[in-house]
């Protein structure tokens, strides 16, 4: 297995580049971002070059809550959102955007998603759009809450860039069975990343088997790094134990 270390996470105590740095020096071979527009992209661009280190995606920016490409009203917001994000991403050579839904609920909402999401691939027709359901503990209220529903929304978007951002940590929230879940969305899958559950820590803890999970993904031909997005308990490098194992 090829790990992506996400930054939002994993090594927060140190500038961006820096933590690029410790991602390459613990083994992983790629890394992703949650918001990383305070750090000139030309300093990210710098480390991943120097390190040999792919960058795989980056979010949309929150705004005041969890996103705004499902907030009618908010369209103009939400495509300067989804612009940025672009253009952070070229600058680092990233090839994928997470575009974020929001708090939000009903037809009007699903409308603006669909649209907002038409107007990303429209302005990136390069790129991989993902969109990621988000469990109702962490994030209540959330527009996004199922992988049924993400399989819906890409339906109705009709364009080959937007896929499935599959987060094991909330897909298993959110009904678990994530092995026929795997099976099920494999056409439509992005990206996959996982944390332990429900506690959001490293893998080697928690209810959900990873030793199951990775090898049915193995199984299933997936041969993209997956996405470390756990909160490690303390210092980043102590929780990195399960690394060896997996690979």
């Amino acid at each position: 297995m090829k790990f992506s270390a996400n930054l939002g996470f994993l090594w927060t105590d140190r500038p961006l580049p820096d933590a690029i740095r410790a991602a390459h020096a613990a083994g992983f071979v790629a890394v992703e971002f949650h918001w990383p527009y305070d750090t000139p992209a030309e300093d990210v661009r710098a480390a991943l070059d120097e390190t040999g280190l792919t960058a795989l995606g980056v979010n949309t920016i929150r705004g005041e809550g969890n996103g705004l490409s499902a907030l009618p009203g908010h369209e103009a917001e939400a495509q300067a959102a989804i612009q940025q994000a672009i253009a952070y991403a070229r600058a680092i050579g990233s090839g994928a955007v997470h575009v974020m839904a929001g708090f939000a609920e009903g037809p009007q909402a699903d409308a603006t998603f669909v649209e907002n999401l038409r107007f990303a691939c429209d302005h990136a027709p390069e790129m991989t759009l993902l969109i990621e359901p988000l469990n109702h503990h962490d994030a209540p209220g959330y527009f996004l809450t199922t992988s049924a529903q993400a399989r819906d929304l890409i339906e109705r978007v009709d364009r080959a860039g937007v896929k499935l951002m599959f987060d094991c940590y909330h897909l298993q929230i959110m009904g678990g069975d994530l092995t026929r879940q795997l099976r099920d969305c494999l056409p439509v899958i992005g990206h996959i990343q996982f944390a332990s559950v429900p506690e959001r820590g490293a893998p080697d803890a928690g209810e959900l088997s990873y030793d199951h999970v990775f090898a049915e993904i193995a199984r299933l031909g997936w041969e993209m790094p997956l996405g470390a997005e756990y909160k490690p308990d303390g210092d980043t490098d102590a929780t990195l134990g399960w690394m060896a194992r997996y690979r």
